[in-house]
């Protein structure tokens, strides 16, 4: 064998076993490591052993041994129930996250709404309003509330008949005649000339209104007295 082929297996062989020192080196570091983060943990597990021990103590005479044991068993038990549960939660939180967008427009949508009612004078007349109901609270007795609400049907009846086309055109044409009068130049009517304009055709319609008003009412209340 030539001293060449010699020096070239010498090389090679010298190659490997650097390898394989550098694996046992690489081995033992990680021995070394293994054997630290072991170290370590035992460390904590006692901290945490000792740690438990004592808050053990605090509820140890509440908690029986067996307590664990069928607490086990029964989350063992419930294991599908568990997971429905949790199914569902996700379910939730899905439908959470899929609706957040709609209820931020919505939200957006309502201040929009709530600044439009604002500058409309909404809340400033609800806010008259309270002042009116107030007042009405502050100036009426219990009593007075209790009548009402007994007479309200009678009060609604009689606004209705007051609301009538022919009612408001009649009170419309009474308003607009007084308006027209004036109350400070009145002409003075001695009895000679009131008998004279009672003959007239507007007088003689005037009475019969009156009267034939007085009769209705009378018939509809015979028992009405006037004091």
């Amino acid at each position: 064998m030539s001293e060449a082929v010699l020096s070239s297996q010498l090389e090679d062989i010298q190659s490997k076993l650097d390898a394989i020192s550098a694996e046992l080196d690489a081995a033992r570091r990680q021995r070394e490591e293994m054997r630290e983060l072991r170290d370590d943990l035992t460390l904590i597990a006692k901290d945490v052993f000792q740690s438990a021990v004592i808050e053990m103590e605090d509820i140890a005479p509440f908690v029986q041994t067996g307590d664990f044991l069928h607490l086990i068993k029964k989350i063992l038990r419930n294991t599908n129930n568990i997971n429905e549960a949790i199914s569902k939660l996700e379910s939730t939180m899905d439908f959470v996250e899929d609706w957040r967008p709609i209820g931020k427009e919505l939200f957006n949508d309502g201040l929009e709404k709530l600044d439009e009612f604002d500058r409309k004078g909404y809340f400033t007349f609800l806010k008259e309003v309270f002042a009116i109901v107030d007042n009405v609270v502050t100036h009426y007795s219990p009593e007075d509330v209790r009548l009402l609400a007994e007479n309200i049907v009678v009060i609604m009846e009689t606004v209705k008949s007051l609301t009538q086309p022919d009612m408001l055109d009649a009170i419309n044409n009474a308003l607009a005649v007084y308006q027209s009068l004036d109350t400070k130049d009145l002409e003075e009517y001695s009895i000679w000339k009131a008998l004279r304009e009672l003959r007239t055709p507007e007088m003689k319609r005037g009475l019969g209104f009156i009267i034939t008003f007085l009769k209705n009412v009378s018939q509809e209340r015979p028992n009405l007295q006037l004091t």
